[in-house]
Formats: C-alpha cells, structure tokens, sequence
C-alpha cells in the first residue's frame, strides 16, 4: 500500500473535524433545523444504544479517536482503556480529561472558518479513563479482558483488519460484550483489496463474513444500521450509515 495515499490523523484539520464530531452539539453540528440532528451525537450513541446499561469493571475502546466514547463507557465501567494509533488524537484526549477547553475552528467556506470549543462531559468520572497510543494491529499482550470492547469505523480503515479481529477473543472476558460498527467503505488507500473482509463481486456479503470470523468465539446478540454525519464545511456533510453488531463472547 501507498503510505502517499494514506490519511493523516495527526493534522490539525482533521483533529478539529473528529472534536466536532464526538463534541459539537446537535445544532452546531446541523445548524440548518432539526432535520439531521438525532443522527449528531454518535460518540454517545454508540455507548447508550449498543451496551448494556449496567455497571460493569473494565472496558476497552479501540480507535477511539479523541476520546468521546471511552468518557462515555466511563459512566458504566470503573475503568477504561482508549487506544488510538495517532499521537495527536490521544494527547488532544488527554487534554480534554484533564479538564482543558479546546478551541478549534471547521471551514466553513473557502478560507473562512467558526470556531467551537471542545468540553469533556462534566458529569463523568474522567479519572476512570487511560488513553494510550496503540497499534489495532498489535495490541499489547499486557491487557487483560475486558467486560465491553468497543470497534467504531475501524475495520475498514485498518491495513489487515483480521489481524485485528484475531485478538478479539483474548480481549472479551466470557460473557462480556463487543461491539464493531463499520461502514464497510473498503478503499485501497487503507486496505488492499485482498485483505477485505467481504466487498468482492464474487464474494460475501462484509457483514456476513465478519459473522462467520467471530461466530466460533462470539454468539450474535443483535446487529442494526446506525447513522451519523460529520461535518466538513457550513453546508457540506458525509451522511453515513454504519452496520453495529452486537456479540457475547462465548
């Protein structure tokens, strides 16, 4: 694969992109009404509508971005680990768990830009979080299992994303729960074609290969479409509809 094709994570414009996504509000998001607003927010969706609302120890987000899930898993378990492979995406979530306001800016059009600011939510234990930069590839061995794992629009951005789902069993203590969403969007810039999970004309469909991957260490509790848009400039947005699968581990 082409390292030139490749999307950089540690820029500032797509830094401030991923704020506004897991921090912007619903009508700074979707200023224009409140048509698109129940598909803003998805950082917290993601935790609400997919795990269940019950105490439990640990859990594990991977790819977490700048940090909005794994402070939201923290309203469920005592403790909670956030991996992402960009350096600037964990040290802007740590600084948001250490109580900083983040000013960023969105363009809005040509060189135009608004600024927002960036809050981590008040009303959770942020103490309970740890980020650290990680390879989803190779996730260190130390970790233990946890009783959530959390995969969100990861698969189809990884290099070799079954080198990824391979650890998933060591990771899900029996019983526990793991959740990937994906939009399946395969592109040759992060995946070659032959490491796909699905996606080929003669082939399965991306959903039903990645139930046949996990299904002799995970049991199917229920799979949906879950929505959520990002937004690029003042009227310009990617509208897009993830598949979230639900497992227990076995």
């Amino acid at each position: 694969m082409s390292s030139s094709k490749a999307v950089d994570y540690e820029s500032d414009r797509l830094t401030s992109e991923y704020l506004h996504f897991h921090y912007g509000k619903a009508e700074e998001v979707f200023p224009w009404g409140s048509g698109l607003r129940a598909v803003t927010s998805y950082a917290e969706r993601l935790i609400a509508e997919r795990f269940p609302c019950v105490p439990v120890d640990r859990g594990l987000e991977v790819g977490c971005a700048v940090g909005r899930s794994s402070f939201e898993m923290a309203r469920h378990c005592e403790e909670v680990v956030g991996i992402d492979y960009s350096e600037k995406f964990i040290t802007t979530a740590k600084s948001l768990q250490a109580g900083d306001s983040i000013q960023y800016s969105v363009r809005m059009q040509g060189v135009r830009t608004q600024d927002f600011t960036a809050r981590a939510p008040e009303d959770v234990d942020l103490s309970r979080v740890r980020f650290e930069v990680g390879d989803a590839h190779a996730l260190p061995e130390e970790l233990d299992a946890f009783d959530w794992v959390l995969g969100a629009n990861l698969l189809c951005r990884l290099h070799h994303p079954r080198q990824f789902l391979q650890q998933l069993p060591r990771l899900v203590t029996p019983g526990g729960y793991l959740v990937l969403n994906s939009p399946f969007t395969w592109m040759e810039e992060h995946t070659e074609p032959a490491e796909w999970i699905g996606g080929q004309v003669d082939g399965p469909d991306s959903a039903e290969e990645l139930k046949a991957i996990l299904d002799p260490h995970f049991e199917l509790v229920d799979e949906c479409s879950m929505p959520f848009l990002i937004r690029e400039t003042e009227r310009k947005y990617q509208l897009t509809v993830a598949h979230s699968g639900k497992w227990r581990r076995r």
